[in-house]
């Protein structure tokens, strides 16, 4: 389970610095998930932020002792 919590949470870490990136330096062309949701249109840098926020709680859960 930890192991699971870890790789979601990478998952996540890297999905949301990649928007926060994209969205800061405006390319045309970004990468991740969160360009394929059409309800995000304008939130997709506090999106970002929210999956960065996720992602640290994730590996909050896994180094805790319950998680595993």
């Amino acid at each position: 389970m930890k192991r699971l919590l870890e790789f979601l949470g990478f998952l996540l870490l890297v999905q949301g610095a990649g928007g926060v990136v994209h969205d800061l330096t405006d390319e045309r062309y970004g990468w991740g998930l969160l360009r394929r949701f059409g309800f995000l249109e304008s939130y997709e840098l506090f999106a970002s932020i929210t999956m960065i926020v996720l992602a640290v709680a994730l590996f909050a859960a896994a180094e805790s002792g319950k998680a595993g």
